[in-house]
């Protein structure tokens, strides 16, 4: 498994590697994890090891947007690849090169402007979300396989009997008679939480004064190295305070799954308003949908397909105007069978999507991409 240096506590690929590779071990495999540490030297690695399949989990800040570790398939031709693009559509390297330039080289398998080389060997081409596929099959002709995700915490009370909504409120210093929207997943400035605890602050303002907004996550992460999540922590605190919110505004920083989990039972809504767009790919939102919480995304674009407004979830336009976060906020709250609905919505896109589902489905590729005369998907 070739894999980012990153902490899985840090960065969301390599908590999906360590998900994945825990449930592939569980059900018999061994997978050997490999952090690319130098080209040549993770190359020599995986011929020691010889293994009957290489297994890539790309993403460019997974190997600090260094393109040289797509010229590993080419330092190891006997082994089959497999790639799955956690992050794909719009970065390329070098920048300068202009589309043009690559389309010829993609048309004919050659080379891939983010990847090099990983998606031209590879047997199989894998992804989380539509757009990504999308992206393969204009530049390659190609048809990747979909791998829905699992949510980064699934319901961790429901074998251990009902949350104690109360016991949990109470540890977390939130009121217990407050309507709670909870925010989940690493804070950064393109998570929208500026506009969130705005859009908080009105609705406040005009007779909503029973919301109260709980972020649940810590600041630092691959994206967002610690001096620099300090200073947005700072920011964003003084935000809160500027917006007379600071009363009905809670922040956790970093819990333990069970933690959020129970915190998740905790709340009432969920919201999600990414600056670009919310998809399926994100698995704090999956979280917030496998324990039954009526959520709220900003749209992406395209639409993710799943995501319908009034059926999953509450779709507010991807635009930074408060006003329209307010306005959906207002949808969810004003209307409990709205709430109902597209909660009952959310959990029921959770079908399939476990970790034994997840690793069940690697297994079939892996046995695909190693028949005799097995040739790229």
């Amino acid at each position: 498994m070739i894999q980012g240096p990153a902490d899985p506590e840090r960065d969301g690929v390599a908590d999906y590697v360590r998900h994945l590779t825990a449930a592939l071990h569980a059900a018999g495999d061994e997978v050997v994890p490999v952090p690319v540490d130098g080209v040549r030297k993770t190359a020599n690695r995986v011929r020691a090891w010889r293994p009957d399949v290489v297994h890539v989990q790309f993403a460019p800040s997974a190997f600090g947007f260094s393109p040289l570790p797509g010229l590993l398939p080419d330092l190891v031709r006997d082994r089959p690849w497999v790639t799955t693009l956690h992050e794909y559509g719009l970065w390329s390297a070098p920048r300068r090169v202009p589309s043009m330039l690559w389309r010829p080289l993609e048309r004919r398998g050659l080379w891939d402007r983010e990847t090099w080389r990983f998606v031209p060997r590879s047997r199989a081409i894998l992804t989380t979300n539509p757009g990504h596929a999308h992206v393969v099959r204009q530049r390659f002709g190609r048809t990747a396989i979909h791998v829905p995700l699992a949510p980064n915490v699934p319901d961790l009370c429901s074998s251990s009997g009902p949350a104690d909504r109360a016991a949990t409120r109470r540890r977390l210093g939130v009121p217990e008679d407050a309507q709670v929207i909870a925010f989940f997943g690493f804070v950064h400035p393109v998570k929208g939480l500026r506009y969130l605890i705005e859009a908080l602050a009105r609705l406040r303002a005009t007779g909503d004064d029973r919301l109260h907004l709980l972020v649940l996550g810590g600041f630092t992460s691959l994206a967002l190295p610690e001096d620099e999540a300090q200073a947005f922590r700072a920011e964003l605190t003084d935000w809160i305070h500027t917006c007379g919110a600071a009363a009905h505004v809670t922040i956790t920083g970093h819990l333990p799954a069970e933690e959020v989990s129970a915190a998740l039972h905790a709340a009432d809504l969920a919201a999600f308003p990414f600056t670009a767009g919310a998809t399926t790919k994100s698995g704090a939102l999956l979280s917030a949908f496998a324990h039954g919480l009526p959520t709220l995304v900003t749209a992406a674009d395209p639409p993710e397909p799943e995501l319908v407004d009034g059926e999953t979830v509450v779709v507010a336009p991807r635009v930074r105007d408060v006003a329209v976060l307010v306005e959906a906020l207002r949808r969810m709250v004003d209307d409990e069978s709205l709430r109902r609905k597209v909660a009952a919505g959310g959990a029921a896109l959770m079908a399939g999507r476990t970790w034994e589902e997840i690793a069940a489905l690697h297994r079939d590729v892996y046995a695909r991409v190693t028949r005799p005369g097995a040739v790229s998907a």
